[in-house]
């Protein structure tokens, strides 16, 4: 690990910084002015710095700006007297990870540090994660189903319906089936047939004919033939006119179409990728949908999970589109806290991922500091309803494509929870919980009821060892990438395992 760089003209605080981080284990450079600084960061850069405001010659945070220009992403700390309080909270805003006001508890000033040292180290993770950024992001099982099945599709000329609530990404799945077929050269034209009137959706798909109708003053080349060679993606198929989806079960029987008051008929090697949001077999049903049609298109079904049924993707999601919107806006990405991600994780996303990157971008512009706490989420996410995480081992068991024979078997086997709750536990206030909290519960009573010594204790690293040691099972053994999926730093990791021999 890189080294924590400490900057002030006071040596005597320089001295007690560089013992007390020392104890812990930490390296450590030292700095008496602002200059140093900079020629240093020519050959060497810190995990962390922490830097006094007030120094002879460049102030802390002149300092500040030049180090972020060169290193975005390192979390720096300011020291400051109580007098230069103001001076802090505008370093704060400015990038600053937090602000330690002098005179200070060294105790307290070491858990700061180690602190931003997690965030360093979890950051580093991410960005090693993310140096070639997929279209799609996703760990979950559900998830992982899906860039298999575009995987297997890809390579096919097959026409594949992509079903899953609005704002689910259904564009994206059906840009990735685009991009890694070898269609890849050619046009990828969308269309969502809900967006256009009646009348001219016609002339969208199928192009016109000069005269064809009132305003119709030259040829206009439709949809289809526009995809020539490509794909086309048909999205809200399920609200296409009745009379409309008989051209289309034509152009997809024989690849032939008319231009609207053409005579000549017309020819495009298209692939038809098509998405609804709608029970199709209801609108069918209901005679609103066409039967040959709907078999037509539904060749190969794709769902596509709700963001409510992945909450484990909801914190890698989060930090990716605070990032995307820091980009767009030209300014630094802000950092999200536990409380406020816990908050997120549980929210239950109506309009899914669109809407979670429309609050990022929300919070970009917003939220008052670059940590955003729970405090700053917007309005919507305070009065609805949250829901705990639950457990991806658990998650999967509960949504997702369905396994069938022996290797859903031993799927069954390795994730099934090893309790049996005999009802559904109720806790305080009428909100159900789920059964593992229940035992908890129980667990809690039974050795408070018999007078076990240091029970939180006993508690706490039962949980964090079953945490850890399931987390290095799904990683095998790899402790950062174990670290990232729990959302902790790798010196954290490393810390419990050892104070929990887990070795």
């Amino acid at each position: 690990m890189k080294p924590i760089w400490i900057v002030d003209d006071d040596q005597s605080i320089r001295f007690v910084l560089e013992k007390a981080l020392a104890r812990e284990q930490f390296a450590v450079r030292s700095f008496s002015n602002a200059r140093d600084v900079l020629a240093a960061l020519d050959d060497d850069e810190p995990q962390v710095m922490v830097s006094d405001i007030r120094m002879p010659g460049m102030s802390g945070i002149e300092l500040l700006t030049k180090v972020k220009t060169r290193l975005p992403g390192l979390p720096v700390i300011v020291m400051t007297a109580y007098s230069d309080l103001d001076s802090a909270v505008s370093a704060f805003q400015g990038g600053a990870f937090e602000y330690l006001p002098k005179p200070f508890d060294l105790t307290k000033a070491v858990e700061l540090i180690r602190r931003a040292v997690d965030e360093s180290l979890r950051e580093g993770v991410r960005d090693s994660a993310q140096t070639e950024m997929p279209e799609m992001l996703g760990q979950a099982p559900a998830m992982q189903d899906v860039f298999r099945a575009i995987g297997r599709l890809s390579q096919s000329n097959v026409t594949v319906m992509i079903t899953g609530e609005s704002g689910s990404g259904k564009e994206l799945v059906a840009r990735a089936l685009h991009k890694h077929s070898p269609r890849s050269n050619g046009p990828f034209v969308a269309i969502n047939t809900a967006a256009i009137p009646k009348d001219l959706l016609e002339s969208e798909l199928f192009g016109h004919e000069r005269g064809a109708f009132t305003g119709a003053q030259t040829t206009r080349r439709g949809r289809f033939e526009q995809a020539d060679g490509g794909t086309l993606f048909l999205d809200e198929i399920g609200d296409m006119p009745f009379d409309l989806q008989t051209r289309l079960l034509r152009v997809l029987s024989d690849g032939q179409f008319y231009r609207v008051g053409g005579h000549q008929p017309l020819k495009s090697n298209v692939r038809v990728i098509a998405a609804t949001h709608q029970n199709l077999e209801q609108r069918v049903r209901e005679g609103v949908f066409r039967e040959d049609l709907y078999h037509r298109l539904n060749v190969i079904r794709l769902r596509l999970p709700a963001l409510r049924e992945r909450r484990e993707d909801i914190p890698m999601l989060t930090r990716f589109f605070l990032g995307k919107s820091a980009k767009e806006l030209g300014v630094e990405a802000k950092r999200i806290g536990d409380e406020a991600l816990q908050r997120l994780s549980g929210f239950d996303f109506p309009g899914n991922v669109r809407q979670l990157e429309n609050i990022c971008h929300w919070l970009t512009v917003m939220a008052p500091a670059q940590m955003v706490q729970a405090k700053d989420l917007p309005p919507e996410l305070h009065e609805a309803p949250t829901h705990p995480m639950v457990p991806p081992s658990m998650s999967s068991s509960m949504s997702g494509p369905v396994p069938v024979g022996p290797a859903a078997a031993a799927q069954d086997a390795e994730s099934a929870p090893t309790w049996v709750p005999s009802a559904e536990p109720v806790m305080a206030g009428g909100v159900v919980a789920p059964g593992w909290l229940e035992d908890l519960q129980r667990e809690a009573r039974r050795l408070l009821e018999s007078g076990s010594p240091d029970v939180w204790d006993t508690l706490t690293r039962q949980f964090e060892g079953r945490l850890i040691h399931t987390a290095l099972d799904i990683t095998r053994g790899r402790r950062i990438e174990a670290a990232q999926k729990l959302g902790i730093g790798r010196n954290t990791i490393t810390r419990k395992i050892q104070e929990l021999k887990l070795e």
